[in-house]
């Protein structure tokens, strides 16, 4: 994505509004320059990164209606810009380097997946039972792991939200990718971002979209999931309270609930994951650029 100060304190508080006015207008309309039109909406583009964990953004040409495109066995979300209709594959942090396709309209459109070498982050979890379930744990795991993947690998067709905000003001204490070690044992790596605030800090849906799981999970603690659209899911992990039922649309900067650290954590915190097309990819690739 593409991405005034007034030092005159006597002008009239009328003046100031005024500013204050044409100063959002033009942000406004800058914002509008900066996205593109899809189904008669605006909407912003995230940024492509070929590596595992990233987005390929693939130009697919003119089609008179959405074109079929899907990456292994699964579909893929596609957008219709002004020079034509683009895909937006998700690549799973387990992707091997080098050519992958996807099939569009039964033919095949490659890109080429790069290197990159994710950090590792050592942590100590109190709760050790967090980390080595006792017996009794085991079952509910197994049930909470059905009931994620429906969610992250659920589809519906229309677009709902693609433009996204940040759902947490607070600093990023967790980068996607790291490879986890908790108490001297390694684990999947990260699979989301983590956003330092303290418990209470409300939580903002970063796009529109529809509430299609919310519950207490052994690991994530109360969880909240968003699909936005075309396979596009997010989710919300460690909160103290959740505002939100299955079922409930949310428009961008609803709030679904607050900061908590229920689950696995060591710190009050929010866990954000952005998916696409079935695989957990860096949701910082949905912000603007640092």
């Amino acid at each position: 994505m593409t991405s005034v100060s007034l030092k005159n304190h006597r002008t009239s508080a009328s003046t100031r509004a005024a500013v204050r006015r044409t100063a959002l207008s033009l942000a406004q309309l800058v914002a509008t320059l900066l996205c593109c039109a899809i189904s008669g909406s605006v909407v912003a583009a995230p940024r492509a990164q070929l590596t595992p964990g990233g987005i390929a953004i693939l130009p697919l040409g003119d089609f008179d209606s959405r074109p079929s495109v899907t990456y292994g066995d699964k579909r893929v979300l596609t957008v219709q810009h002004e020079d034509g209709w683009h895909a937006y594959v998700g690549i799973a942090l387990s992707a091997k380097q080098g050519a992958h396709s996807v099939r569009v309209n039964g033919g095949d459109v490659q890109f080429t997946v790069n290197g990159k070498t994710y950090l590792e982050q050592r942590l100590t979890i109190t709760n050790t039972r967090k980390v080595d379930p006792l017996e009794q744990d085991l079952e509910r795991i197994r049930s909470e792991r059905t009931r994620k993947a429906n969610a992250r690998l659920h589809w519906s067709d229309e677009l709902l939200g693609f433009d996204f905000i940040r759902p947490v003001t607070g600093p990023k204490s967790s980068s996607y990718g790291l490879r986890r070690i908790l108490n001297g044992q390694p684990r999947n790596p990260h699979s989301g971002m983590d956003i330092a605030a303290p418990t209470g800090t409300p939580i903002l849906a970063p796009a529109a979209g529809r509430v299609i799981e919310v519950g207490d999970f052994f690991f994530s603690g109360n969880m909240v999931y968003i699909d936005h659209g075309q396979g596009l899911i997010s989710l919300y992990a460690h909160m103290s309270k959740m505002d939100v039922a299955v079922g409930d649309t949310v428009d961008q900067g609803q709030k679904l609930g607050e900061v908590g650290e229920t689950g696995r954590v060591t710190g009050p915190h929010l866990h954000w994951s952005v998916g696409l097309n079935g695989n957990w990819i860096d949701p910082a690739l949905f912000l603007d650029a640092p």
